[in-house]
């Protein structure tokens, strides 16, 4: 029978655990292999309870793959079978449908047993280089061209690895060595956290998680209802448009506030793609639950109470709601775009909550290089790849500015160039703040950045291009101009699609320019000093200052003699 604890020391037990599963993620970051781990934090931790209900998460993470994997051990679960979980287990699935999206997260659960007796899960994820197949990017036409398939499965059985298992995975992967060392490293994350967490269950003599379980679920839900029970009873309808792979796509919304729940269904929305882009429901759910918890109860923490008041659905063979066998290798670029379709409906409802669209989806690119075909090669030289995860500008608020270079709504960090350089014969010999990319408003859109990249001498490459905004920039709120959108090209001029694998000849650069946020408010609203400042900073130019703000030329030669003495306006 479980302890019975006071509220204080309950709360107390709640603070720990999500202490522990902090801890839990930063020995994954330690660890990792893959710069998409170490420096962009692409990952996920969390605790779950006996039935697979998630009572804690890391705040280190992005919502997609937390929130995704809120769902996934209860497959986990009903795939291994209560009986055939033991001590010293461990197990691996990149399965799109019960994971969370596509090949490239690898999640891996381990039950946690304290005295001989089973007391809940610790699962992680994190977003690999490489898992074979075509390679990241949206080219394959099936789930079956996009790489391996892990079923759920045991990658250990009572503290024995499956090395047939392992000499599979390395038999089918560009960088075996990496993917290896992830993976073990997801399953160092995961012991990391039950030792902890045996030492938090000692420290307060609990035999199981029931009670402390059942007061983070309880008051959770309890707080998150009262937040959703004193919104008006409405629903409204919000949609947007982004420029898929061949042609446009649009996702549509209904936003219904009901007693007790609030309903987001995505009838209407386009229907699957051809291409990789396509979106399974689990990471729909994820990116559609994080934006309105973001609106309505942010300082909840996240666990499968607080998520459940939130439910989403969307009809089968949409783009929100791909099946088997849908391509979905980059289905975080549809996600990704799911939080402003879900704020242009909440906008109609709770005026002046939401910020204005951002950049959406992440400015992702990969390049495999490999030895130049058309003249001598470097001695040595070898085939390699390098991801780099990248932002554009995230959206204005109704009090704010947006944020220049920041991911929104998937928060990953973007990568340094250092350590994007040490992974392969990669060059990357711009990255700056794109001026004037940020929309106009009262509050201004965040600006968007340029990239340049090349190899280095005796190299060629492809690029996987994982763009959108091409065609349809950010849209601004209340009056806001839209952002800039994004461009693409070589050094050449030679026009590049947004999307898919691209072959650069040797001594090519690739030149981009990353989306910027729209801004939030009429922009002749917007306090002149906040303009000096940003053409101070170069976010503006001179013709943006007198254009969209009504800077006078006076002012914008003050500022500029300013800056030529080296006065700090900024």
């Amino acid at each position: 029978m479980a302890k019975q604890h006071s509220n204080v020391a309950y709360q107390v037990m709640w603070n720990r655990l999500i202490s522990v599963v902090e801890e839990q993620a930063q020995a994954l970051v330690r660890t990792a292999f893959s710069t998409s781990v170490r420096e962009a934090g692409d990952l996920s931790a969390g605790v779950y309870d006996t039935h697979g209900k998630m009572l804690a998460q890391a705040v280190t993470g992005t919502p997609g793959h937390v929130n995704a994997m809120a769902d996934a051990v209860a497959h986990f679960i009903r795939r291994i079978g209560r009986e055939n979980i033991i001590e010293g287990d461990v197990y691996i699935t990149n399965d799109p449908w019960e994971g969370t999206g596509h090949l490239h997260d690898i999640t891996m659960v381990t039950p946690s047993f304290h005295k001989g007796v089973l007391v809940g899960f610790f699962a992680c994820t994190a977003h690999i280089v490489d898992i074979g197949g075509r390679g990241f990017g949206a080219d394959a036409a099936s789930v079956y061209e996009e790489g391996l398939y892990i079923p759920i499965m045991k990658f250990a059985a009572g503290g024995e690895v499956d090395e047939t298992l392992v000499r599979i995975i390395r038999g089918n992967v560009r960088e075996p060595d990496q993917l290896v060392g992830d993976i073990f490293a997801l399953t160092t994350c995961n012991e990391i956290g039950h030792r902890r967490l045996v030492e938090m269950m000692e420290e307060f003599d609990l035999d199981d998680l029931d009670g402390i379980g059942g007061f983070i679920l309880e008051n959770s839900r309890r707080a998150t209802l009262e937040r959703i029970n004193a919104l008006p009873r409405k629903s409204a309808s919000g949609e947007m448009t982004v420029d898929g792979f061949a042609t446009p796509i649009t996702l549509r919304v209904k936003v219904s506030i009901e007693d007790d729940r609030i309903l987001s269904d995505f009838t209407g929305t386009t229907g699957v793609d051809k291409k990789g882009i396509n979106c399974p429901l689990v990471y729909t759910k994820a990116y559609a639950c994080y934006a309105l918890k973001c609106a309505i109860a942010p300082e909840i923490p996240n666990n499968a109470a607080s998520l459940a008041p939130f439910e989403i659905t969307a009809p089968e063979d949409t783009i929100v709601n791909a099946v088997h066998p849908a391509p979905v290798a980059l289905r975080h670029i549809v996600g990704h775009f799911v939080p402003d379709t879900v704020y242009d409906a909440l906008d109609k409802i709770l005026p002046d909550l939401v910020p204005a669209e951002g950049a959406g989806c992440l400015c992702n690119f990969q390049v495999s290089l490999r030895p130049r075909s058309d003249g001598p090669a470097p001695k040595g030289a070898r085939r390699s790849e390098v991801l780099t995860f990248n932002s554009g500008g995230s959206g204005a608020r109704p009090e704010h500015d947006g944020l220049n270079a920041t991911a929104f709504p998937s928060g990953v960090m973007t990568m340094p160039v250092e350590a994007t350089e040490h992974v392969g014969p990669v060059i990357i010999w711009r990255k700056e703040l794109r001026e004037d990319s940020g929309g106009a408003g009262k509050q201004r859109g965040g600006l968007g950045q340029f990239m340049e990249v090349g190899a280095q001498e005796g190299y060629e490459f492809d690029i996987q291009a994982m763009f959108d905004r091409v065609d349809h920039p950010a849209r601004g709120r209340r009056g806001g101009a839209s952002g800039a959108p994004t461009t693409i090209a070589q050094d050449d001029g030679s026009t590049m699609n947004g999307k898919g694998k691209q072959f650069v000849p040797h001594g090519r650069k690739v030149m981009m320019a990353f989306p910027g946020g729209a801004g939030y408010g009429d922009p002749s609203q917007r306090d002149p000093a906040l303009v000096k400042r940003d053409l101070a900073r170069g976010y503006i130019s001179a013709e943006t200052a007198a254009k969209d703000y009504g800077l006078s030329p006076e002012d914008i030669a003050a500022v500029q003699a300013a800056i030529s003495k080296g006065e700090n306006l900024a």
